[in-house]
């Protein structure tokens, strides 16, 4: 369910809001608990486009097909991919081949359903796939490391069966989650990432490791390398930028 529409009541007086990463936060009033009596009400407006197909409906259709010696490149992630255009959007202008199809809050769920129109049909000659993060902060309810893996890994034999070379991203590290606080994702971040690199390493996959340069003493995001405890900010991507474009360089010399 994506929210459309918010309805908020405290008397007559404004709640803040926050979307962030396709969750609505809404801030509650410092007041004594006795003056806190209006319940707080939100409608939400239900949409079939649950893994919203429609964000590059029209940009696919206005893809151009592969020229004969392209090799396209198709980028597919969750808000750490939809933000690099933002926030370092150099990188796929010095890069044309290179094709963003990150969609900020996603889960490996929403991107194996958009997988086809978003990855297959642009004709790529590598995807790189970054999931997972999300799951794990329970975006969309709560799901197991081994089916977050499972989602993963269904996108990479799709991928191989349309004969598109795969990089298959880690889990960038993170110890927390401000938009799911109780959530602690650090080991589990850990524990996704092991099983991605042994079904890389099993398949013949190109794995590549954001997580190991990424990663502070206490598991979590560098601090400089991010613009909170799981974005990358501005340096964090031009990190990231060459150990990509080697991963890539090497999955189109996997046989």
């Amino acid at each position: 369910m994506k929210v459309r529409t918010a309805y908020l009541d405290y008397g007559e007086k404004k709640l803040k809001t926050q979307l962030t990463d396709g969750n609505l936060i809404v801030f509650l009033p410092n007041e004594a608990p006795n003056e806190i009596a209006t319940i707080v009400k939100i409608v939400l407006t239900p949409t079939e486009d649950w893994a919203n197909l429609n964000r590059y409906r029209q940009a696919n259709t206005q893809l151009k097909v592969p020229a004969k010696k392209e090799q396209r490149v198709v980028f597919i992630g969750n808000s750490i991919t939809d933000n690099w255009t933002r926030d370092h959007g150099q990188f796929f202008v010095a890069n044309p081949s290179y094709v963003n199809r990150g969609i900020s809050g996603q889960t490996s769920a929403q991107m194996l359903l958009r997988f086809r129109p978003d990855v297959i049909e642009l004709k790529p000659k590598v995807v790189v796939i970054s999931a997972g993060t999300n799951d794990i902060a329970g975006n969309r309810g709560a799901i197991g490391i081994k089916r977050i893996a499972g989602n993963i890994f269904s996108m990479v034999e799709l991928a191989k069966a349309n004969n598109i070379k795969v990089v298959l991203a880690s889990v960038l590290p993170a110890s927390s989650y401000s938009w799911s606080p109780s959530v602690e994702p650090a080991d589990k971040i850990i524990e996704l990432n092991k099983l991605i690199k042994a079904y890389a390493s099993e398949n013949n996959v190109l794995y590549l490791d954001y997580y190991t340069p990424m990663v502070n003493k206490e598991k979590g995001l560098k601090k400089e390398l991010g613009r909170d405890t799981v974005h990358p900010n501005e340096r964090g991507y031009l990190l990231m930028e060459p150990l990509v474009k080697e991963a890539i360089v090497k999955a189109l010399k996997k046989k």
